[in-house]
């Protein structure tokens, strides 16, 4: 209950505020990653309980079917969504001359997902997307083409980035703010960069309490992406998000000093036990080692953003160790202190912010200042003296919502966005920046 209590209190706020906006109508297009199922594990205020799904024949939509009946009978704060559903081998022709909606939700193949947001630009469709927008050079190409004409539509364009809502980023973010605590960014170097973000990832999870069945085009990089351009986007993000807040990065801000990727091999028992395929399809020919099936989801870039070094690693294993999950690392080093998030055996796979000072005189008081002021935002957040050059800033457990709750507060975003007609005037060049700074690490790891 408590993990839902901040999510439960932004919608009945924003459900006692004047709504003088056209109700919002949800079209979901081939909703291939169960990300797409998890924008609607919530319902929202001024959107039409009545949603359409448009897609092929398959397993894929059935699971999403599935999930959102699931959500529909839960015990606890069930959903309420009618689904009408349209399933054809023209799924996107179908879905652009009927508009039944006027937002089209898509989570689902990398490769065509640019095709489908030029599609519902191109037919005045507002797009609400998960990342990676785009995972090849070619598709960066149809991005910023898709960005002109969404302009030119009124129509807006918005990537799902939900670990901007991840408590401890946040956190990292407001104390980053502060020039008491943490002072300024460093320049930092190739070596020691001035803001880092390692994110490792597991195929085989559980999402909503079951096993996540990933499909088997999920292992094609052509389909897919490859890791370099995919879970990236959202550490790409982070950097821009927290290092430069509320200002535009253009691409001339941008220099990419190096980049590698490399695979996971994926025996065919692993393959079946995530997919429930025996076999390898044969689009998967290519990528095998034997009976191995070689995965390159595994990248690393290092850049410059306004002359500061960054660095961001995004790895793939086959299963967390038990009672584990995805993990996050990161720091940012500042003038005064570095701030540090964890999430190791030491920290009970929890992620946890850390900050260092550089030099411990005067510390402590300048913390309980800043800390009163990031209360306001973080109701709750205290900190601990681990020793004189290490504290550690505890997070209540209401504020712990979880991944799957942040795509409830991001669609939040998202429709008070829709509302007002536009988005932040940052928002979309860093969006084509963010896109332009993956797809430069993509082709320098492949020379």
């Amino acid at each position: 209950m408590k993990k839902f209590a901040i999510l439960i209190s932004i919608i009945l706020f924003i459900s006692c505020q004047k709504n003088n906006s056209k109700t919002v109508k949800f079209m979901t297009l081939d909703p291939g990653h169960f990300h797409a199922a998890l924008t609607l594990k919530t319902m929202y205020e001024g959107v039409d309980p009545s949603i359409s799904v448009f897609a092929p024949e398959g397993p894929e939509v059935k699971d999403f079917l599935s999930k959102i009946s699931a959500y529909n009978s839960r015990d606890e704060d069930p959903t309420e969504w009618e689904v009408n559903v349209n399933l054809s081998d023209d799924f996107l022709q179908v879905m652009v001359s009927k508009k039944p909606g006027n937002v089209m939700i898509v989570a689902g193949k990398n490769s065509r997902k640019i095709d489908y947001v030029l599609a519902a630009v191109k037919a005045g469709l507002n797009v609400y997307a998960d990342k990676p927008l785009v995972i090849n050079p070619e598709g960066f190409i149809k991005l910023e083409e898709a960005f002109r004409i969404a302009k030119e539509n009124n129509v807006l364009i918005y990537d799902i980035m939900t670990e901007r809502f991840e408590v401890t980023t946040g956190l990292q973010k407001a104390f980053s703010m502060s020039s008491e605590i943490f002072g300024s960014l460093i320049d930092g170097t190739e070596e020691e960069p001035a803001i880092s973000k390692l994110s490792v990832h597991h195929f085989f999870k559980y999402v909503s309490g079951k096993p996540l069945v990933r499909p088997a085009w999920f292992f094609d990089i052509n389909e897919e992406g490859e890791g370099i351009v995919d879970v990236t986007t959202h550490l790409v993000d982070l950097i821009q998000w927290e290092a430069f807040p509320n200002q535009i990065i253009d691409r001339s801000d941008i220099e990419m000093v190096s980049a590698k990727r490399w695979p996971t091999e994926l025996t065919p028992r692993e393959f079946q036990k995530v997919t429930g395929y025996s076999y390898y399809p044969p689009y998967l020919s290519k990528d095998l080692k034997g009976e191995n099936l070689k995965v390159y989801c595994n990248g690393e870039m290092n850049y410059k953003i306004r002359g500061k070094h960054a660095k961001v690693s995004v790895v793939w294993n086959f299963k967390a160790p038990e009672g584990t999950k995805d993990t996050h690392y990161s720091i940012m080093r500042g003038t005064k202190s570095d701030l540090i998030i964890k999430q190791g055996e030491a920290e009970n796979y929890k992620t946890t912010l850390y900050i260092q000072p550089n030099e411990t005189e005067g510390f402590e008081n300048n913390l309980v200042t800043t800390l009163s002021e990031v209360q306001s935002e973080f109701p709750g957040v205290t900190s601990t003296k681990i020793s004189d050059s290490l504290w550690k800033i505890n997070v209540p457990e209401e504020l712990k919502i979880g991944h799957e709750a942040h795509f409830g507060q991001v669609t939040i975003n998202f429709l008070n966005y829709l509302k007002n007609g536009e988005l932040p005037a940052w928002e979309v060049p860093n969006m084509i920046t963010k896109y332009y700074t993956t797809i430069e690490a993509y082709k320098m790891a492949q020379d």
